[in-house]
């Protein structure tokens, strides 16, 4: 029948019984299911992180710098990564980097919410902000 046809014999289900076979053009087939994959892959959402580093002792004026930053970056629909990083004995100014942190994220609840609180990981405290919907 296949071959009447000018088509392909493909096997669907090798292990029913008996064996479930289909008459199709298998390029076609091919091409039609690449599409299909591609159409789902570009329907996904990719989430895209960006990062903004403070220090301990972060002027108020670059602070308002990165905070518009991360306005433009929570409006694009990015997560954000907002870090203070210790540098030698900087350590000691640990409440510094949460205050920071925190008052950021006050400042920028209107556009997402706190994903992950402030948190030390060695010399880096980090916060993870999630734009809303």
């Amino acid at each position: 029948m296949a071959r009447e046809r000018e088509l392909d014999l493909v096997e669907i289900s090798p292990r029913a019984k008996p064996p479930v076979c289909k008459l199709l053009d298998y390029k076609k087939f091919l091409f039609e299911q690449r599409r299909r994959e591609k159409e789902i892959k570009s329907k996904s959402s990719k989430v895209v992180i960006k990062e903004i580093r403070f220090g301990p002792n972060t002027d108020e004026h670059d602070y308002e710098f990165k905070k518009k930053h991360a306005i433009k970056f929570l409006s694009e629909g990015a997560k954000i990564k907002a870090f203070v990083f210790f540098k030698g004995r900087s350590v000691v100014f640990k409440d510094k980097g949460h205050i920071l942190l925190l008052r950021l994220a006050q400042e920028l609840e209107y556009l997402g919410k706190v994903e992950k609180m402030p948190e030390l990981e060695g010399r880096r405290m980090t916060m993870i902000i999630t734009p809303k919907k």
